[in-house]
Order: structure tokens, then sequence, then C-alpha cells
């Protein structure tokens, strides 16, 4: 009787999928990451001065713009954080950038072996009601920001989100030191190619990017 009913159970009972792990390769970093994203405000606000629009009052003024102002959401390529100080609308250049960056990201991973995750943006585009929130709470907070301009956003090098496996496996996580070093790589050649200024924010744990 326990021999049919061990039968009957390796019958009916599927078999426990394995973790799908990682087999990290050609994972290098840039040699320094303030060394290597060193592109000043000065110089990206310039740049949202010139290519982006003039900075707006609220996130009605920005939904009266669309066609010059494109919705950002948590999608395939990136997730978006629970923003607080700014509203999820870019031109449709630095959404475009910001697109190309999360796929780039994610294929550099595939190809180093790694699981898949997606980046987190935590800042987008301020208006001028979300810069007095913001320097209430932070004197040292710019009244003139790229952010302003619908050209720039920030991306966490300290948290991730790790997507499902379509097949169902369980996926052995990553550590965000190790996705930070892809994700400078992707930023590197991105910025060299002359898509995008990026600051390195030490105190604010993100990229700061400006498209080009």
């Amino acid at each position: 009787m326990a021999c049919t009913a061990f039968i009957l159970c390796n019958i009916g009972c599927s078999k426990p999928k394995e973790m799908k792990m990682n087999t990290p390769r050609n994972i290098r970093g840039v040699i320094s990451y303030k060394r290597s994203f060193n592109d000043l405000n000065d110089k990206q606000l310039e740049t949202a001065k010139r290519i982006g629009i003039q900075s707006i009052a609220d996130r009605q003024a920005a939904e009266s713009m669309l066609g010059k102002l494109a919705l950002i959401e948590t999608c395939d390529h990136y997730n978006l954080d629970s923003l607080t100080h700014s509203i999820p609308y870019l031109i449709p250049r630095a959404k475009q950038v910001l697109t190309d960056l999360g796929e780039n990201f994610h294929d550099s991973l595939v190809s180093k072996g790694l699981n898949p995750y997606n980046f987190i943006v935590t800042s987008v585009l301020r208006t001028q009601h979300d810069v007095k929130r913001l320097r209430r709470g932070n004197v040292n907070a710019s009244a003139n920001s790229a952010h302003c301009h619908g050209t720039t956003f920030d991306i966490s090098y300290k948290r991730f989100h790790l997507l499902e496996d379509p097949d169902g496996h369980p996926l052995q996580p990553v550590g965000a030191d190790t996705l930070k070093m892809v994700l400078a790589e992707v930023l590197r050649d991105m910025k060299a190619q002359g898509d995008c200024y990026v600051k390195y924010e030490l105190k604010q744990g993100c990229f700061h990017i400006t498209a080009r």
C-alpha cells in the first residue's frame, strides 16, 4: 500500500522547478564613477534649456502639453518609483533615451549571464510647484534645475527590480553593486555616443541624466 501511494504521488506531483542561476561573465564596470560621469549641472542645464520646455507651473500644465511632453510609466524597460517631488513626463527625445537605456541594460545583463532586472527611475519632470515643495525640505535644492525642462531623469544605482522568469522558474538575485557596474557600462557607452550627459550623484544615490 505504501508503495502504491508512493507511485501515485510521483505521478500526480510535479517536479519542483529549479532555480535559474546567474553565470556572470565579462563584468568590468568603469574605472571611476566620479571621473566617468562628471557632466556638471551647468552643462546639463544649458542643454535642457535649449532642447526642453520652459518651466511650467504644475501637473495640469504638463497634461495640456501632450505632444511636447510624453507620459512615463513602468514598462518592460524600467520601473517608475513613487514620485514625491516630480511628475512622470519627459520630452519625447528624453523618453527615447530612457527607453534605449532600459533596452541596452537588459541586453547587457543577458550577454553577461545575469538574470533580468529593471532599473528604477526616481525623479523626472519638476514643476514650479514641485520645486517649492522640495525647497521647503531642502534649502540647498536648486530652483533652476535641468529637471524643470523635461529633459532630465534620475536612476537609482542602489535599488533594482527583479523581473519574473517567463517560464516561472525562481530566479537567483543579483547584488546591487554588480547591477550598478553593468548599468555604468551602458551609460558610459551611451554618453560616448553623444546620447546624454551623466552626473554621478553620491548623496542622492543616483545617476542624473540629461538627454542631448
